[in-house]
């Protein structure tokens, strides 16, 4: 369990402080839109008040919550498989991945009733209309991990 809880911190404090950093200390608050290394990297603030691409943005206030609860009840099964399931130091590090990025998500829409998305990547003549952030980085990274290194199921015998 320490690669899940070490990992799930080190995505937890690096989403979080990537946010407040860009936030206030580039002062993206009040700039909305700063070109870093354009078209490859540009800082792009938006508020996310749904999941993936903006679905269920703009909904009732219990929307919030219950986006709050689900990522709560997510990272709690996830707990439970990598305490029962998962015995690979890949697949507890991608467990903890999840864990962090959802908890960085959480707070956010706890905090501030959305979530806070900054990055924006486009390349090659593609001009990619959506933010993310580094909770969603660690999400998707944890996601694929666990699918290339959870323990594969046993056969019955």
């Amino acid at each position: 369990m320490r690669l899940v809880i070490l990992s799930a911190a080190f995505w937890f404090v690096i989403d979080q402080g990537s946010k407040y950093g860009v936030l206030y200390g580039l002062n993206l608050i009040e700039r909305i839109h700063m070109e870093v290394f354009p078209p490859f990297l540009v800082f792009h603030l938006g508020w996310n008040t749904g999941i993936n691409f903006g679905i269920l943005a703009g909904g009732p206030e219990v929307t919030r919550y219950g986006l709050v609860v689900l990522a709560l009840l997510i990272c709690g099964w996830l707990l439970y498989w990598a305490k029962t399931g998962l015995t690979r130091p890949l697949a507890l590090i991608s467990a903890g991945a999840v864990i962090g990025g959802a908890l960085g998500n959480a707070l956010d829409r706890v905090i501030h009733g959305a979530v806070i998305d900054f990055l924006n990547m486009s390349c090659c003549g593609f001009q990619n209309p959506y933010t993310f952030n580094i909770a969603d980085i660690g999400v998707v990274v944890g996601a694929i991990g666990l699918l290339l290194f959870a323990d594969p199921a046993k056969k019955a015998a």
